[in-house]
């Protein structure tokens, strides 16, 4: 029992016991609430919300597609409404600042869907992006959308030759060289540049009057570096080069690399229509193929067209566009959840949950296999059907778990388990650490491309993956004796911050990397007492809130000064509390301050949380898990409780261990000389 009353006086011991009986109390209907919401196929699924700029965005498709669902539109509308701040803005997360691209973007959808522009929502939102400097300072997204209808010069874009296709792997600059989503994102707008769609809006639905004045080149023009050599300069002199030769009719390679284009986007549309599971690639490959002449009734319009449409879901009393589904996630985390709270390893919902997961393992070689070809696939995605780019963050999680299952196939299991645990251990760094979904994906010059206002051209290895796979390390019965480990550990030490915190990639930000480097680091065996660990420690106990809970704002992206501030949430107080008690391995005050915040807050086992705790590019796109706060906390106070049958995995069979072991070296790479 890890909540136990030595040392304590008469009184103590009445206290800790009244926590236990609210802790197993807590734990129970928590539990109950999670486990009625398993889907019948055996997953879980929750609603993943992002600004309203997804919501105005699909009315914007729709005019490019010109379609009108009519009622969807009202519904979308009255979500954008709903969330517009008392400046007249729209934030990118709950309570941050408003953001100028959303306002763009969401004030045209309120045109888009009949709102005149007297109307005080639009009369509002028209000084706020008037006060911050009008259409000249939208991002690209927003200009490439606004441009599509006539609404922004093309000058004003930058240079995207089609041509790029054409170029091998081997060379810097490649599509394969950029990030996942930024490579599906990428290859449809070149077709889209390349061909300039010009689609009539109906009189009153532009925006002409959010410019501050006729914009002039040096209006559209991208910020210069003030340096005068860097990067940033260059591009910006190969922008200019490029739209100079772009401007002649001869361009002998133009028809063979569109059609390259064209047959990638084909190649790689999903089983349900879609393209990479998220919602840029989604909506620019739809639009890419109309503009080349495709029909709505194609069948890869048709499906695209569906795909797109599922995205749409019912969430607290609105309709919203949703920038991606996250059921793998979502139901790997919930049965860690469970499992942590006693749930037996044998439970049928386990079971169900084990056959839908397995089900969706691939085995198909996705684009990481062009930088790592010796690789045999064994990885899972994000999202129900995403087979050219699983990730490995879902795929470490997923082998954690099944590991602790007693299911009645083990041999399925333990296949699934083998091959699965191969492709995500080698799936490692150069310098050691793990990326989302590429390999050493990290030529960061890519970032300075006109392109690349929100800084997101690369998927470089990230603190938290690394404590993610370095968890799944020990779990599958490796130590620093492994090679793999010990680079992992290596690059942790070197991107430790000086306050002892791991800044988080995929989460909020200090409080989610550091969480996950201390869990790393524990199960591979490293020492909790080492001076680095213990900066940790003490970083997260610095930053817990009067409250007892932990919390921190999105903007410490921007601001490493609010690293660990802002108000507390179930999610991020679970996270500090099980770093905490990885590192401590005892249930110390600071601990139970937290867990008695998570208690209090919690009813009907489901907590409060407003703010945003997620993150898709940290510092410009933010996500709100709406299940984070059911599955989170139900996995932090489980940990606290420490019931054994939930902390023991199963061991799997000596042959399945020695797969795993053995054809691990077959992708080893050796580290560079600087690691």
């Amino acid at each position: 029992m890890a909540l136990g009353s030595a040392g304590y006086d008469a009184v103590g011991v009445r206290r800790q016991d009244d926590l236990l009986r609210a802790l197993d109390t807590s734990i129970g209907t928590a539990r109950d609430a999670v486990l009625a919401k398993q889907r019948p196929g055996g997953y879980w699924r929750a609603p993943l919300e992002a600004s309203v700029g997804m919501d105005a965005q699909h009315v914007v498709f729709n005019r490019f597609m010109c379609r009108r669902p009519v009622e969807v539109e009202r519904r979308l509308v009255e979500h954008i409404l709903a969330k517009q701040a008392d400046d007249g803005s729209w934030p990118l997360y709950h309570g941050g600042p408003g953001h100028l691209s959303t306002t763009i973007e969401a004030y045209w959808a309120l045109k888009l869907t009949g709102h005149a522009p007297d109307e005080p929502p639009l009369v509002r939102a028209r000084e706020f992006v008037h006060a911050h400097g009008g259409l000249a300072r939208a991002q690209v997204f927003t200009r490439a959308y606004l441009a599509y209808f006539g609404q922004f010069p093309w000058q004003g874009l930058p240079a995207m030759p089609v041509e790029l296709m054409l170029l091998p792997p081997w060379f810097p600059l490649n599509i394969y060289a950029m990030s996942s989503w930024a490579r599906e994102t990428v290859v449809p707008m070149l077709l889209l540049f390349a061909n300039k769609p010009r689609i009539a809006l109906e009189p009153g639905c532009g925006v002409e009057e959010l410019w501050l004045r006729p914009p002039t080149r040096s209006d559209l023009a991208f910020p210069a570096d003030d340096r005068a050599l860097s990067w940033g300069n260059f591009f910006l002199q190969l922008d200019r080069g490029l739209k100079l030769v772009g401007r002649s009719k001869w361009k002998p390679l133009r028809k063979r690399a569109a059609a390259r284009a064209e047959t990638w986007i084909l190649e790689r549309q999903d089983r349900n229509g879609g393209w990479g599971g998220i919602q840029p690639p989604m909506l620019n490959c739809v639009m890419a193929l109309r503009a080349i002449g495709y029909s709505d009734e194609h069948p890869a319009v048709k499906g695209g067209l569906q795909a797109i449409d599922d995205f749409l879901i019912e969430h607290e009393g609105h309709l919203l566009y949703q920038p991606c589904v996250s059921p793998t996630w979502d139901t790997a985390l919930t049965m860690r959840a469970l499992l942590d709270a006693g749930l037996p390893a044998d439970h049928p919902a386990l079971a169900r949950a084990a056959g839908w997961l397995i089900d969706n393992q691939i085995f198909e070689p996705g684009d990481w296999s062009v930088y790592n070809p010796d690789l045999d696939p064994g990885g899972w995605a994000f999202e129900f059907t995403n087979d050219w780019y699983p990730d490995v963050d879902d795929s470490a999680v997923i082998l954690m778990v099944l590991r602790r299952l007693r299911v009645a196939d083990r041999t399925r299991l333990e296949r699934a388990i083998a091959r699965g645990t191969h492709w995500t251990l080698g799936m490692q760094c150069r310098n050691g650490g793990y990326a989302a979904f590429d390999t050493d994906n990290d030529a960061a010059f890519l970032n300075e491309i006109p392109f690349a206002d929100i800084k997101a051209m690369i998927d470089p290895p990230t603190e938290d993956l690394t404590g993610r796979v370095l968890e799944l390390m020990g779990s599958s019965g490796f130590d620093l004796d492994f090679s793999r480990a010990r680079r992992a550990r290596d690059f942790l030490l070197r991107t430790q911050h000086a306050s002892g915190a791991w800044w988080g990639r995929w989460g909020s930000n200090f409080v989610y990397g550091t969480w996950s480097a201390l869990l790393g680091l524990k199960a591979i065996g490293e020492h909790m007492d080492a001076p680095y660990v213990k900066r940790a420690v003490r970083w997260l106990e610095e930053h817990q809130n009067a409250d007892g809970g932990w919390g921190e704002t999105l903007a410490s992206y921007d601001d490493d000064t609010l690293a660990g501030r802002g108000p507390s949430t179930p999610s991020q107080t679970a996270w500090a509390i099980m770093g905490l008690l990885a590192a401590q391995g005892r249930v110390t005050p600071a601990v139970e301050r937290g867990v008695r915040w998570l208690i209090d807050t919690r009813q009907d086992g489901t907590s409060a949380e407003e703010p945003f705790t997620g993150t898709g590019f940290p510092g410009h796109f933010c996500l709100r898990y709406t299940m984070y706060r059911e599955y989170l906390p139900l996995m932090a106070l489980g940990q606290a409780r420490a019931t054994p049958e939930a902390a023991v995995p199963v061991p799997l069979s000596f042959a399945t261990e020695r797969v795993a072991v053995a054809r691990a070296p077959l992708v080893e790479r050796a580290a560079p000389a600087s690691a």
